[in-house]
């Protein structure tokens, strides 16, 4: 529960500029010059305001939420806590170069702050490379990391300086070996997704065996054939899953090398978790995993890290505040009351479907006598239902016009809102 009502005392700020002066840079991530990285002073890294729990109300988020005036829904994001979750990964994998996967959330004030303490970027498009250059990452610290890119895209890219490019298919390939000449390619393999809350289908990647000769083909078209990355789907709570896939990975290094083809690289991807409805491991897990699964695989022979966060970073820094539109009942044998919010899958929440990522709900009522509840959204669609199976509870106080307040929603929100379905605007995002 908030300490205080969020949206009395009404003070508009819908948008606080990115406080990048203060982060320090690490020689190795830096963007300087290397004679001016032995100049230039070490700055303190800003310690953010830490919630209680991890996924928890973010300290900053509720006192700007007990005073500012905002539309309804909204995100608002603690663009420290984006740092902090950044810089915690990067201290649990020494060695990787992490490249924020933008789709995520790609608030501009969010990628300035990323671009301005080294990350690197993970864009789906040519306007999120766009997006990232606008707001001081170098082209060098872009991969182009769909495997589903437009021709003209490809050269766009390659002519604003992209010189590393994802593939998964022969015509892929010979798009990017026709315009991006001589680019650093990597070839996306398919791999489980078990213990994963948002698994990913088959639309990425290939087979071990296809990928072996797209690869050998890619060095026989000029392209530099640079590694292999895969995902083991979003939300990985399973940290063995990446022990499996890194295991495919190295004997295709094997079996590449045996053809002429020197790799030297691994993205080993995402699935670093949000702190939703249950617990998850910590980061240093994942980093450790990681790490022991690479020397396991690969021997003394290490190949390059990539990795892509994306929801692990956003995630938790991020709270939609909505408003309960209305409550009613059906009648007959089930007594659970609906509860319809003016969000639903349509405006933010699209990661609901088939109650796959379950968030976690605070009200002002909370501490008082709770009942079953079907969440719905309010648009007329009848699809636009977020949980029925799902057992969820609320105050039986909870009434039309109350404020709600979804945590952990940074990630996978703001990008998946419709922009006009039955006339309700896209959701609207603050950070702080």
């Amino acid at each position: 529960m908030l300490a205080s009502n969020p949206g009395r005392r009404a003070r508009n700020r819908l948008s606080e500029k990115p406080r990048t002066g203060s982060s320090a840079v690490s020689p190795a991530a830096s963007p300087l010059p290397r004679a001016a990285r032995k100049k230039a002073p070490l700055a303190l890294v800003r310690m953010p305001e830490l919630p209680a729990e991890r996924g928890a109300m973010p300290p900053r988020v509720a006192r700007f939420l007990a005073t500012a005036e905002i539309p309804s829904p909204c995100l608002v994001v603690d663009v420290d806590l984006v740092e902090h979750n950044y810089r915690q990964l990067a201290g649990a994998m020494p060695g990787a170069r992490l490249f924020y996967a933008v789709k995520a959330n790609p608030a501009p004030e969010i990628v300035a702050r990323l671009a301005a303490i080294g990350a690197n970027f993970d864009t789906a498009s040519l306007g999120e490379i766009d997006l990232c250059l606008g707001q001081g990452a170098t082209a060098e610290r872009l991969s182009f990391g769909n495997t589903i890119k437009k021709q003209s895209d490809i050269a766009a890219a390659y002519a604003r300086g992209v010189r590393l490019f994802a593939f998964d298919s022969e015509e892929e390939l010979a798009k990017l070996a026709a315009s991006a000449p001589g680019a650093k390619v990597y070839c996306r393999v398919l791999m489980e997704c078990a213990g994963a809350e948002w698994p990913l289908s088959r639309k990425f990647g290939c087979e071990p065996a296809m990928a072996e000769d797209l690869l050998v083909q890619a060095k026989a078209l000029g392209l530099d054939a640079y590694g292999v990355s895969f995902h083991v789907g979003s939300q990985q709570t399973d940290l063995a899953q990446y022990d499996k896939a890194l295991e495919t990975t190295a004997a295709l290094f094997a079996s590449v090398a045996a053809r002429g083809v020197n790799l030297r690289m691994v993205n080993v991807g995402g699935g670093f978790p949000a702190r939703y409805h249950s617990d998850v491991p910590a980061m240093t897990a994942y980093g450790k995993a990681i790490r022991e699964a690479v020397r396991r695989r690969f021997g003394v022979a290490l190949p390059e890290i990539i990795v892509e966060p994306g929801r692990g970073i956003v995630g938790d820094a991020g709270v939609i505040q909505a408003e309960v539109v209305l409550v009613s009942r059906k009648g007959g044998d089930d007594d659970r009351r609906w509860v319809y919010l003016d969000i639903g899958k349509f405006r933010g929440l699209a990661e609901t479907m088939d109650e796959a990522i379950r968030y976690r709900f605070v009200t002002a009522h909370d501490g008082g006598e709770t009942g079953p509840v079907v969440l719905a959204g309010p648009s007329c669609d009848s699809a636009d239902i977020m949980y029925e199976k799902a057992d969820f509870r609320l105050p039986l106080a909870l009434k039309a016009g109350d404020k709600v307040w979804i945590l952990a929603t940074g990630a996978y929100t703001t990008t998946y809102s419709a922009v006009n379905f039955n006339g309700f605007p896209p959701l609207a995002s603050v950070t702080i």
